[in-house]
């Protein structure tokens, strides 16, 4: 469902991304490791046809994302590290104007948007202006929009950031949901526990460059350690770059 094909992305001489080789099956929820500056958001951006690639391909679902945008990003929902809301509509009124950029049947947004307010507990907010929401209704509200018109793709950046341990939650069991339903997530994040408990296969970034990728088990035969935690493997992998 994702694949990405020797992809770079240079600012100069400095190469954020480089040549990058990935590919996501559907149903499959993949973590995105790396240290700060080590080209994650960058990547995430290109993917979603934000920045433009040097070099090298990204496809979703089959679709070019440089050829075929409105195709590879009508079956994919996307959370940004620093998601934008109109604060000056109410909750219902976001997600009603998120569905009609989608174009989604009216019929089915009338139903989808209820359903997701309740699933987020937002019910009770749904007339309210977005400005008065806390940070973690926010949050959901941005997540009741990437799902809004049921994509067959998810990609998220740092969806934990702010969020409390109840919202926390929600949000892992909400991935594995989708999941299991063949949506595939493609995965962001500091929080290397959450990665741990959630994906089945995790790929490290640093300086641009993949340095590692596969299950937990071939994580720990690169950094050649037999147990323990994923975050120690990480530590190892990205002490100098190199595996």
């Amino acid at each position: 469902m994702i694949r990405l094909e020797n992809l770079s992305k240079h600012y100069g001489r400095l190469a954020a991304v480089d040549s990058l080789n990935l590919e996501v099956q559907r149903g499959e929820i993949f973590g995105f490791l790396g240290p700060n500056g080590a080209g994650k958001t960058t990547t995430i951006r290109v993917m979603m046809g934000i920045l433009r690639a040097t070099s090298g391909r990204v496809t979703l679902g089959g679709y070019d994302v440089e050829q075929e945008p409105e195709k590879a990003k009508a079956i994919t929902g996307f959370i940004p590290d620093r998601p934008f809301i109109y604060e000056k509509l109410s909750g219902r009124e976001f997600l009603k104007f998120v569905g009609s950029l989608h174009r989604v049947d009216a019929a089915l947004l009338q139903r989808r948007i209820p359903e997701l307010l309740e699933h987020f507990e937002l019910s009770d907010w749904k007339d309210e202006l977005v400005e008065s929401y806390s940070h973690g209704m926010k949050q959901r509200l941005v997540l009741c929009a990437a799902l809004i018109h049921q994509p067959k793709i998810l990609i998220v950046d740092e969806p934990m950031v702010g969020i409390d341990p109840r919202g926390t939650r929600m949000l892992k069991d909400l991935f594995l949901s989708l999941a299991k339903k063949g949506t595939t997530l493609f995965l962001s994040t500091h929080s290397i526990s959450v990665a741990e408990e959630i994906c089945q296969r995790i790929g490290i970034i640093h300086k641009g460059k993949l340095i590692a990728s596969g299950t937990m088990a071939d994580l720990y035969r690169l950094a050649k350690v037999k147990e323990g935690r994923l975050e120690s493997v990480f530590l190892d992998l990205t002490r100098d770059g190199t595996p």
